[in-house]
């Protein structure tokens, strides 16, 4: 045994497993590139936008405080509660408007000399008409892991008369906020991330072995029951498991198996139908034919009434292959219609003549009934043909009455062609089977005939090759009604 045999690298479960593993792989990998190599710089950004908009409320609540300074500082006592981390700080020049040491806070650094650099940085940024505020990063002390991020800016114009009459300059808002040790934070991240790959990783595997399992499975069994209905056993149901599509696929392959068994049952019948009514002539014909050479050839009388059952025989014989050979071409679509306008009255009175012999001798009892003429558009040798097997199967299976009813109607702008029985009607079980090849009633017959099985499978080819539509009503007991519909021409006059 290979390894294929074992392990097909080319089999849906094959490769679910690896797309389910890579999708895994490829998240993990994400998640350790942005939390490694962007932390830093995302750190960083996130604390410089929350400082800047910190910024632009105090900015607001500035403009808002008119003149009232005690508004001012209920905003900046607010806002510091809601950061406690930063650091606030707002002076004119070396005059200090708000500092918490004011308010009886602690204040967590001493920032006096970034004060003195980033108000340096920011007069000569307005000294050359450049942006009104500065951000900065340095060193907390002696500490290289903490750092700590300066910002400052312009509140307003001056306003010497919310603080101060003596305040002659534009205030400076001062905000310092920690830059927490990154590198550390990073390490314990990588340690967490190695446990969370692993534990994820594990569960991926699992995972992905547990689905492309249960996938595969029905797929796997379907492709048993396909092979042994391959080898001929058919009737076999299809498992589609749990997923719609799949079942879907499994009920139409069920389906498909039951249609099978039926075929091949028909086809069983039809061999044993066939291989009987091929026997019976060709018996027959040998055993007159050799009647003929040894008993009769030189009596005329009897020499022609044997001949004539050879002949006879020989016509059943014909009409059978024939029957079998329409019946192939038509479902091969080799069979081109010969299309022409005719009165479908008068084919069906042509017809019927034939059936004379029937009336005068078994005593059946035809009617025909079409008030007037009706023309449509066909093949008028193939309507004809399937008239003749309608009355044919009618004739076969009619009631003890004999009666058979042919009604041509015309209704709107289609005809409509009846054959009506009074026989014992089709079982509710078969009567969506009478179409199919091969198949015959269980009804007995009432008039003994031969034949193949495919008469009402010849009709339905041909009612289709002409597009028209079709079908029977039956009651079990009561009769049957074959139909047909076909469109009405127009005649110019």
């Amino acid at each position: 045994m290979n390894l294929r045999t074992n392990f097909d690298f080319r089999s849906i479960r094959f490769k679910l497993w690896i797309y389910f593993i890579g999708f895994a792989l490829l998240l993990i990998g994400l998640i350790w590139f942005l939390q490694i190599y962007f932390l830093n710089t995302y750190y960083k950004e996130m604390k410089a936008a929350e400082t800047t908009k910190l910024a632009d409320q105090l900015i607001c609540a500035y403009e808002d405080a008119d003149e009232d300074p005690d508004q001012f500082i209920k905003a900046l006592n607010k806002m510091i509660q809601a950061n406690d981390d930063a650091y606030i700080r707002v002076q004119i020049g070396s005059h200090t408007l708000y500092s918490p040491d004011y308010e009886g806070h602690s204040t967590l650094y001493r920032y006096s000399l970034q004060i003195n650099q980033l108000q340096d940085t920011l007069e000569k940024q307005l000294e050359y008409g450049s942006f009104n505020r500065v951000s900065q990063v340095f060193n907390a002390g002696n500490s290289a892991d903490l750092k700590i991020l300066a910002f400052a800016c312009y509140l307003s114009e001056p306003r010497s008369d919310l603080f101060s009459s003596s305040v002659t300059s534009s205030p400076i808002l001062y905000i310092f906020t920690p830059l927490y040790p990154i590198k550390s934070t990073v390490n314990i991240l990588r340690e967490q991330l190695a446990y969370i790959t692993i534990i994820a990783s594990l569960l991926a595997l699992a995972l992905a072995l547990y689905l492309a399992s249960r996938i595969s499975k029905p797929i796997k069994d379907i492709t048993y029951s396909a092979t042994e209905m391959g080898k001929g056993n058919y009737g076999i149901t299809f498992k589609g498991g749990h997923y719609s599509e799949i079942r879907e696929l499994a009920d139409t392959l069920t389906n498909a198996s039951r249609e099978l068994e039926k075929t091949d049952m028909y086809q069983k019948d039809l061999i044993a139908n066939v291989s009987h009514d091929l026997r019976t002539p060709l018996t027959m014909i040998k055993s007159y034919a050799e009647m003929i050479r040894d008993l009769s050839g030189n009596i005329p009388k009897k020499r022609d009434a044997h001949l004539q059952v050879i002949i006879d025989e020989t016509d059943r014989l014909n009409t059978l292959v024939n029957d079998m050979l329409n019946m192939s071409r038509m479902q091969s679509r080799k069979i081109e219609l010969e299309r022409s306008n005719f009165d479908i009255r008068a084919t069906a009175q042509s017809l019927l003549a034939s059936y004379d012999i029937l009336s005068e001798q078994e005593g059946y009892n035809i009617r025909f009934n079409a008030p007037s003429s009706i023309i449509v558009n066909g093949d008028e040798a193939r309507i004809k043909q399937v008239l003749s097997n309608l009355i044919t199967n009618a004739v076969k299976y009619c009631g003890e009455d004999k009666v058979i009813i042919i009604n041509l109607k015309k209704s709107g702008k289609k005809m409509r062609c009846e054959v009506i029985d009074h026989g014992a009607g089709i079982a509710p079980d078969e009567i969506n089977h009478v179409w199919e090849r091969y198949y015959k009633s269980s009804t007995h017959h009432v008039r003994p005939t031969d034949g193949s099985g495919l008469g009402l499978s010849i009709v339905k080819e041909i009612l289709t090759l002409h597009k028209a539509n079709y079908g029977v009503n039956s009651k079990v007991g009561k009769g049957s009604t074959f139909w047909f519909e076909m469109d009405v021409v127009k005649v110019k006059k």
